[in-house]
């Protein structure tokens, strides 16, 4: 009977999705709203903040869990067994692992399989010797399916029980076997650490990798070394003046100093670098003091190692204590050992971790996070959001197997510290999960990201493969309504050298939960960032440098976990490598600029259609606007925020229903040429080995840059030229102006302002037979200003 039930909120569910006979493929594209039977696992009125199952679709499974055996005999009697357990349901049939020469063994194992996929009433579950040839049967225990209880939580685990085991003929044998056989759902507690069934054909490390896992990211810190001064260092040439600098490196990542201004051997910088560094802290800054003594040539002058567990942490800018840290030299004997020699040179540091900032490890465009890194200044949560992740339909497939295509698909999503990762679903194009997460909500200006890929290391390979990218959907938070279950089949689209591709669709429930609506509306008064953001702001170069190594450190850290999130799916989900150049994205923000101008452009013509009389009614009507706003100029403010009210009222039934998604259009997809796509997944520096091809993308490159070049030039010429109305670079103009000012000053003192505004605006808005088809005269005066292009060369 719940087979059936599951099976008819399927196909009621599939018949609720929106359908077009004839759908256009932008609407292939588009998103589409469903209505599925959510309320799967615990529901309670009070049952919330992560725990009630809500959000996703119930889906029954049987539960076998095995725990331990006693008494286990060996092969005729002699020594221990090497037991394990074999659970069999009809063709799927999972099995334990096995312990060498143990009577008792304990496994505590948890089998699960759908019980749709049942198709057998019975379960065999057999004890079996590792160590038999030919029968290796030690007992076994047959359970009728339609006898196992079913276990609705929140009640307690079923405790489980000893059964006494049988040979195949149903005659008694020694040994006994505890176990617990149980009916239940996704929102059971045994479900995240159960094993698949039906996931026999996976060996090796691949087992751990198609379970439900929930990650948190390392907490990332900014590292200030301020290298202050150096003394008494030893110079192997003491006849020249010495270039000397300080490279700092954690890792892979090195910095280094500007080369000291002080030719001596106490050289001084007073310089800042910034590492990005993540807890625990498993690497140490290195130091060293180099002198510049050829063309590509620097001679060592001492090093030193810092320990980051001792390195002080900062909540504010205060300044820290400064402290002198002894060199070594580092020297490699003729035998190759290696030998270090405590010098008398010394060099000054400060070294702090900075956690009033927030470490960007995310486009801020796209940020899920943007707390300081120091708990002591994290404010209280303002919500809760929960994802449930559904389904999937019509993913493409991604490998092939035996000569047929298939996708084993899970979902990543991504916001805050907290990554999760669903189960794997094996062989299946309509993959089901209906898993949900919970997170807690400190900013609603934030993005979650979720994405669906193919896992490619089913067994357990480790070289060379990478799990596909198959989707991603970005979600923002602001954009959702409170409380509101949006539930939405979402498109997943890939774009990859050789275009654009719709690889499938992934249905999402998702519901942001405020505790307080005046908490949100208050952040949105608050500074995005931290404070130390704007009192200590880094550069633009720190900045992309410090992001490109927090990136690392999450995917590298994420890829060590176990079962690793793989270093491709973190930096896909980061965004890594997104402000790379590409003609793609150039021309996509050109067009997002001009249609923030269109509103400006459009204004413009409506105006100069009000200038030329072109529709005489409207001129008129605007000339009695403008004379009661001179009459009555208090109004002029309150009737545009009156305007602009009426604006956004009006504008509420046209609201967006839908909570944002991928736009092929916007995003120039569907019309990239090959070459280009091709351009933009080209890795830096370019791999392309074709000189014609590189001359040509070069070339492609200069003609855009040039017009970006050549509009940024008529903009700096614009504002040269109001400068320069002051700055005497052109005597006679400038005395003009002044002129002009002058009398200006004195017309406007005797004549009243309304009078003034009333001439300006009647002589804008003149009837055509008065206008003339050459430039105004302020601004022919205006074009002939100098500019500084003239110093150009």
């Amino acid at each position: 009977m719940a087979n059936q039930n599951r099976i008819q909120n399927q196909n009621r569910n599939q018949s609720q999705i929106p359908s077009n006979r004839n759908p256009t493929p932008e609407d292939d594209f588009n998103l589409r709203e469903t209505s599925p039977a959510l309320g799967g696992g615990r529901v309670s009125g009070n049952d919330r903040a992560g725990t009630a199952f809500d959000l996703v679709e119930e889906m029954d499974y049987l539960y076998v869990r095995v725990v331990k055996a006693k008494e286990l005999p060996a092969k005729d009697g002699n020594g221990s067994p090497s037991p394990f357990v074999e659970v069999k349901l009809g063709g799927f049939k999972s099995v334990t692992k096995h312990f060498g020469k143990v009577p008792n063994p304990e496994w505590n194992q948890v089998f699960s399989i759908l019980t749709g996929r049942i198709q057998v009433p019975l379960i065999e579950i057999s004890v079996k010797d590792k160590d038999r040839s030919g029968d290796d049967l030690i007992g076994m225990l047959v359970v009728d399916i339609t006898d196992v209880p079913k276990r609705v939580p929140p009640d307690s685990p079923l405790a489980p029980q000893w059964y006494r085991l049988e040979n195949s003929k149903r005659e008694r044998v020694a040994g006994e076997l505890m176990l617990a056989i149980w009916l239940g759902t996704q929102a059971d507690e045994a479900f995240s650490e159960a094993w698949q069934f039906d996931a026999s054909a996976v060996s090796g490390d691949g087992v751990t990798s198609i379970k439900s896992k929930v990650y948190l990211s390392p907490r990332l810190w900014y590292l200030r070394v301020n290298v202050i001064e150096a003394q008494e260092l030893q110079l192997g040439d003491r006849n020249r003046h010495p270039e000397i600098f300080v490279k700092a490196w954690i890792g892979n990542m090195m910095l280094r100093t500007r080369i000291s201004q002080s030719m001596n051997v106490c050289p001084l910088w007073n310089e800042d670098l910034m590492f990005a560094v993540a807890e625990p802290f498993e690497e140490q800054l290195v130091l060293s003091v180099e002198a510049k003594v050829g063309p590509n040539k620097d001679e060592c002058l001492g090093k030193c190692t810092i320990p980051l567990q001792g390195v002080e942490k900062r909540l504010d800018f205060r300044p820290p204590a400064g402290r002198w840290y002894n060199l070594e030299k580092h020297t490699v004997s003729g035998d190759g050992q290696s030998n270090v020699t405590k010098l008398n040179s010394r060099v000054h540091l400060r070294n702090t971790l900075d956690g009033g900032y927030h470490v960007l490890d995310e486009l801020t465009h796209y940020s899920s996070d943007l707390r300081p890194t120091a708990k002591q200044l994290w404010k209280p949560p303002i919500g809760v959001l929960e994802l449930g992740i559904l389904n999937a339909k019509n993913l493409l497939p991604m490998k092939t197997k035996d000569g047929q295509g298939m996708t084993d698909a899970y979902c990543v999503a991504k916001y805050g510290q907290k990554w999760i990762r669903t189960r794997t679903i094996l062989n299946s194009f309509n993959p089901m999960w209906n898993e949900q997460y919970t997170w807690e909500v400190f900013d609603p200006c934030t993005v979650i990201t979720i994405g669906v890929f193919d896992n490619c290391h089913l067994q357990g390979q480790n070289g060379g493969v990478q799990d596909s990218r198959i989707g991603k959907v970005r979600i923002r938070l602001s954009s959702l309504e409170t409380d509101r279950v949006y539930t939405h089949l979402y498109p997943l689209i890939v774009l990859s050298p050789s275009g654009m591709k719709k690889m499938g669709e992934i249905q999402m429930a998702v519901r942001f939960s405020c505790c307080s609506l005046f908490d949100i509306l208050q952040m949105y008064w608050q500074p995005l960032l931290p404070k130390l953001h704007y009192l200590h702001p880094l550069t633009c170069h720190q900045i992309d440098s410090l992001r490109y190594q927090a990136t690392h450190i999450v995917s590298m850290r994420l890829n060590r976990a176990e079962p690793p999130l793989r270093k491709e799916v973190v930096e896909y989900m980061l965004d890594v490598g997104s402000n790379m150049w590409s003609i793609r994205r150039s021309k996509v923000n050109h067009y997002r600029i001009a249609g923030i101008l269109s509103g400006f452009t459009s204004f413009c013509k409506w105006f100069n259609q009000v200038c030329t009389w072109k529709n005489p009614f409207i001129t008129i009507l605007v000339h009695i606007l403008f004379l009661a706003f001179v009459c009555y100029p208090w109004m002029i403010l309150s009737t545009i925020f009156l305007y602009i009210f009426l604006i956004g009222t009006w504008n509420y039934r046209g609201r967006p229903r839908h909570p944002p998604h991928m736009d092929i259009r916007l995003s120039q997809a569907d019309t990239a040429h090959n070459d280009e796509l091709d351009e933009e997944f080209d890795t830096y520096p370019t791999s392309q080995k074709h000189n014609d091809v590189v001359k040509m993308r070069y070339d492609r490159l200069r003609a855009v840059a040039s017009r970006v070049q050549t509009v940024a030039g008529d903009l700096a010429t614009q504002g040269e030229r109001f400068y320069n109305l002051l700055s005497w670079r052109d005597p006679r103009a400038t005395a003009l102006f002044l002129i002009f000012c002058l009398i200006a000053s004195i017309v406007l003192y005797v004549t009243p302002p309304k009078i003034v505004v009333i001439i300006m605006g009647f002589y804008a808005v003149r009837h055509p037979r008065f206008r003339d088809q050459v430039p105004c005269y302020p601004i022919s005066f205006l074009r002939r200003l100098p500019a500084r292009t003239d110093s150009l060369l």
